[in-house]
């Protein structure tokens, strides 16, 4: 019975930090904070002077994005495929929706113009999540 002979144990190093697949969704997120911080604070200034509350209001939903960002690239490979891609595109669609509700136009428009955005995102999420499933 030689292949129910014990083996063994494998021993992992411990860092103590992240891996390298952490560590690029981590600067994925944060890139992706830092642009979304950049131009919700440029759509709320409307064309008057920086001043420190734009540049906190910036930083605020900057940090917001890259923290949920980074949080769907956790837990969303553990989620069925659906759910997955309808999670990336709920967060798309909102991310639009307020960056266009910033701007002077009605709450209308804002709705509609993230509600396509998000459609749109969650159907190519979908078929990235249905292609590349193992």
């Amino acid at each position: 019975m030689a292949h129910a002979a014990p083996t063994a144990q494998r021993r992992h190093l411990q860092t103590g930090g992240m891996d390298e697949a952490s560590r690029g969704q981590l600067t994925r997120a944060l890139l992706l904070g830092l642009v979304y911080g950049v131009w919700a604070a440029f759509m709320q200034r409307q064309t008057g002077p920086v001043d420190a509350g734009n540049v906190f209001y910036g930083i605020l939903c900057g940090a917001l994005f890259a923290g949920i960002m980074f949080a769907l690239a956790r837990v969303g490979p553990r989620l069925k495929r659906e759910v997955h891609a309808a999670a990336y595109g709920v967060f798309a669609g909102i991310a639009v929706g307020y960056l266009n509700s910033l701007t002077d136009h009605s709450v209308l428009r804002s709705s509609w113009i993230g509600l396509i955005t998000g459609v749109g995102v969650g159907l190519v999420a979908f078929y990235r999540f249905y292609q590349r499933e193992a």
